[in-house]
């Protein structure tokens, strides 16, 4: 089951788990970065000096050691519970 929007960009999904599951109004929108720390934060995650996309996703992925980290379509796909798809219709694929 998609929970995104068929077309939607990563910045798109981005805003809508950091909205909870629902896209906010565009004037709402953070930049990536901020949305997908949002997401963190509001999953109880603790980002430390990590303020980057990919970071922040592979802590939300609970995905810290060096040598572990995803790259940005990697990470998605882990967190979607998906493989081979890039990173706006992997998340797509979540709920929340």
């Amino acid at each position: 089951m998609s929970y995104g929007t068929a077309g939607s960009t990563l910045n798109d999904e981005l805003n809508r788990l950091a909205n909870g599951g629902t896209y906010p109004a565009i004037s709402l929108y953070l930049d990536k970065a901020g949305a997908a720390q949002k997401w963190a934060t509001a999953k109880g995650k603790t980002l430390g000096n990590t303020t980057d996309v990919v970071g922040v996703l592979n802590i939300i992925a609970n995905i810290t050691v060096a040598s572990s980290l995803l790259d940005l379509a990697g990470v998605c796909n882990y967190i979607a519970g998906t493989v081979n798809l890039e990173p706006a219709a992997a998340l797509r694929e979540v709920a929340n």
